[in-house]
């Protein structure tokens, strides 16, 4: 039996984001996809119980999960320093730069490969956006993973441009990219799901952690401009970040009245399903990206979509959303409000739109994303 050994620490970190939606659904289909004589098992960092169970709960058919012994701060530290011998056996996939990589020869050591993920480039083209530590952290790892790794996927070839820029992995990178959720569907209870929630007929909706990177300073501050629509709010859902991004104390700032705006916070699948769905256009205003997983999560229920002109993202969208301009950025906001009132008083462009969005949603399934991974191991 070959058993692949998949990193779904992110999966239980406090503040999962994207790349731990990505790594659940990625190991999903890992499982559903796995050839004939192949296995996958978990690995995560000294997690207590209950995220043990709720990895098992969410990821069924993983033929083990290994609990380290460090917690995941420590485990970070001792990665980053190339103390990782004791995961780094066999066939590792790591769906982010948290990765066992450390120095080793496949041609003494057959069936044992390394490949790690690098979702952006933003610690070297917007460190700004990120902590002095996540900065640090992922250009150590990422230099290991020029040194040490078989093989990097990365979501876009605008990622794959940029990072060859920065260290040139050549023809070790393989562009892979993510999808929407299988568990995003509009639930049987969405109308009171929707009362619930309060959300309003009709609304602009932003997803995405609360943090600078994600540019919803921007969106708010438009939303506060005359010529922004005066009669549909904004929506927020997403969990915090860091970055102390205040949505109320910036509207206050800009002069966005509290009644135009709503944040949901962190909501589950469901909820998520619900307010794609109904939301009147879906703006992604995000500084700098590596895929935007939100575009077609939004894109794939029809939704209009508003999107920066961020590589990575125009990559993935295509011609199927409306592009603004990231700069000059002191004028961010007036083009994201002429955006907003284009598609939201336009009904012709928004039903172009609308159908435009869910054709190049299909052409991003998870099952495509883990057969090309399981090609990658199988290639090496």
């Amino acid at each position: 039996m070959t058993t692949l050994r998949v990193i779904v620490d992110q999966v239980i970190a406090p503040v999962p984001g994207g790349i731990g939606r990505y790594a659940e659904e990625l190991t999903r289909q890992l499982i559903a996809t796995a050839p004939s004589g192949c296995d996958v098992e978990g690995i995560v960092s000294a997690a207590p119980p209950a995220d043990l169970e709720r990895v098992r709960t969410l990821l069924p058919g993983l033929a083990d999960l290994q609990r380290l012994a460090l917690p995941r701060r420590e485990l970070a530290l001792a990665w980053q320093g190339g103390l990782a011998h004791g995961a780094s056996h066999g066939m590792v996939h790591a769906p982010s730069v948290l990765a066992p990589l450390v120095r080793h020869d496949r041609s003494l050591e057959p069936g044992r490969q390394t490949v790690v993920t690098v979702h952006d480039t933003v610690p070297w083209t917007h460190p700004e956006t990120l902590t002095p530590r996540g900065v640090h952290f992922h250009r150590a790892m990422v230099k290991r993973a020029f040194r040490h790794a078989d093989a990097v996927v990365v979501p876009t070839h605008a990622v794959a441009a940029d990072l060859d820029a920065v260290h040139p992995f050549g023809d070790r990178l393989r562009v892979i990219g993510g999808a929407p959720s299988g568990r995003l569907r509009v639930p049987v209870d969405a109308d009171l799901r929707a009362e619930r929630l309060g959300l309003p007929e009709r609304y602009v909706l932003a997803v995405g952690t609360l943090e600078p990177r994600k540019g919803l300073a921007h969106l708010i501050e438009a939303m506060a401009l005359e010529h922004a629509p005066q009669d549909v709010p904004l929506v927020i859902a997403g969990p915090d970040g860091w970055g102390d991004v205040d949505v109320h104390g910036t509207a206050e700032r800009v002069g966005l009245a509290q009644e135009r705006v709503k944040v949901l916070g962190r909501i589950d699948d469901a909820d998520l399903a619900v307010v794609y769905d109904r939301a009147t256009v879906f703006v992604f205003p995000s500084l700098a990206e590596g895929f935007g997983l939100p575009v077609i999560e939004a894109m794939s229920f029809g939704t209009p979509v508003i999107h920066s002109d961020d590589a990575a993202v125009r990559e993935v969208a295509a011609d199927a959303g409306v592009t603004v301009a990231r700069d000059p950025r002191e004028s961010y906001a007036e083009r994201l409000a002429q955006a907003v009132y284009q598609v939201v008083e336009d009904r012709t462009l928004a039903a172009q739109l609308a159908v435009a969005g869910p054709d190049r949603a299909r052409m991003f399934d998870w099952r495509d994303s883990a057969a090309e991974t399981w090609q990658l191991h199988a290639d090496l």
